[in-house]
């Protein structure tokens, strides 16, 4: 075997045209740079469950934006089930996978002005730090404030400084100091990682031995991330808000209240938009919070911020600071192009005070999640904190004495008498 592979080497070595032809393979580059200024968008990659189709529609209108701006438009996506990999969408597309290794290939060539991150899910806000740390531009929000958003620990004791409330927590690294937070914070805790998509690997434990099996799950299967451990609310009424920040002005694109109560995942919840069971006084609370919560940040884009409402108090859960997977339910409902703007914003091109916003919504519209338990039948179908769902569909109803609705609202008590 050795012998043969040998010989052939020999003998397209001794074979001068075999030789050109192959020098030309590998050192052929057929996509030439242009001279124009360039912004090259981050996709979400293969779908799968936590983002997939949602945030393909981000980075469609991304694009699109990108393109009136006068920018030549770079999408970096591997999904040929996406509109944002059709040939004709970006200026140029690069079918790559969305990770460090391939990234770098491309803005060593391209030379961009500068990269979104904001549009592609996890997936692509987890490249920030390598782009931060080799001085690429991030348009839009700031590496630094995306890891204080998405590192539990930091972004806890920014909400300490802003005197908002949130639930107790605790950061561990072993099982016995896990134990020891989960004393301090008081049972039930939610135990979960920093920078995960859709949940992963979030356990709601209720003693010693589940949090010490939730521990050492994460330790394996997630080495080196630190864990947080939150006092879980329990039955209490969980809501979200998407926003739009420009560094002077903030736009609230939508508040949604879950059906569901909180400690099942937002992905995996029905979003009523607009909120029909707040007070007014607790809607008004949650704007406040978002807004503080923006400005310290320095948020230059899209933010999204999850908040559990106990005995009238509200408290903040998380923020996001991308787009998340309600950003196109509230576009599609409310027929105003937030991720366009939003993009234009983070350009820099536009500020919010250039764009009126009027919501064409009659009645409510309900986020409704897809569940696919019928291909996989030996999967667990209980849901919880971390993400099941595999896609989301939109309905609309005039009033809340819709029959879908009721049916719905009324199911709720499931969760809760559980």
């Amino acid at each position: 075997m050795a012998k043969s592979v040998e010989k052939s080497v020999s003998e397209i070595l001794a074979h001068p045209y075999l030789c050109t032809a192959m020098a030309n393979t590998v050192l052929h580059n057929e996509s030439i740079p242009s001279t124009r200024k360039k912004i090259i968008v981050l996709g979400s990659g293969p779908n799968r469950i936590g983002q997939g189709i949602e945030f393909d529609y981000c980075c469609v209108h991304g694009l699109l934006a990108i393109k009136e701006c006068g920018y030549e438009a770079i999408m970096v996506n591997c999904n040929p089930e996406t509109v944002s990999t059709d040939f004709d969408m970006a200026d140029k597309l690069y079918f790559e996978p969305v990770n460090w290794e391939h990234l770098w290939e491309i803005i060593e060539l391209e030379q961009p002005y500068g990269v979104i991150v904001q549009l592609g899910g996890q997936t692509a806000l987890k490249l920030a730090k390598r782009l931060h740390e080799k001085g690429i531009r991030i348009i839009g929000t700031s590496f630094d404030s995306m890891d204080i958003a998405e590192d539990r620990g930091r972004f806890s004791d920014l909400l300490k400084e802003l005197d908002i409330p949130y639930p107790k927590y605790g950061t561990a690294y072993t099982t016995d100091d896990a134990m020891e937070v989960a004393k301090q914070v008081g049972f039930p805790v939610l135990v979960r990682p920093s920078y995960v998509l859709g949940g992963q690997r979030m356990r709601i434990v209720i003693n010693d031995e589940e949090l010490e099996k939730a521990v050492l799950s994460l330790l394996k299967h997630l080495p080196g991330n630190k864990i947080l451990i939150d006092h879980f609310l329990d039955r209490c009424q969980e809501a979200e808000i998407d926003a739009i920040y420009d560094g002077e002005n903030f736009h609230v694109m939508g508040v949604m209240e879950h059906i569901e109560p909180a400690g099942i995942h937002s992905g995996d919840s029905h979003a009523v938009l607009p909120e029909f069971n707040l007070t007014p006084l607790v809607v008004t609370t949650m704007e406040e919070y978002a807004k503080k919560i923006a400005k310290a940040l320095n948020i230059k884009g899209l933010i999204n911020i999850q908040f559990a409402i106990k005995d009238g108090k509200v408290y903040v859960i998380e923020a996001n600071p991308r787009a998340s997977r309600t950003t196109p339910f509230i576009a599609k409902a409310y027929q105003i192009p937030y991720l366009n703007i939003a993009t234009k914003v983070m350009m820099g091109e536009n500020k919010l005070t250039d764009f009126t916003f009027e919501k064409k919504l009659t009645g409510y519209a309900i986020k409704e999640p897809v569940f696919s338990f019928n291909k996989f039948p030996n999967v667990n179908k209980e849901l919880g904190p971390e993400m099941k769902s595999t896609g989301e569909a939109i309905r609309f109803i005039k009033n809340l004495r819709d029959p879908y609705f009721r049916q719905l609202y009324k199911d709720r008590s499931m969760y809760l008498s559980k």
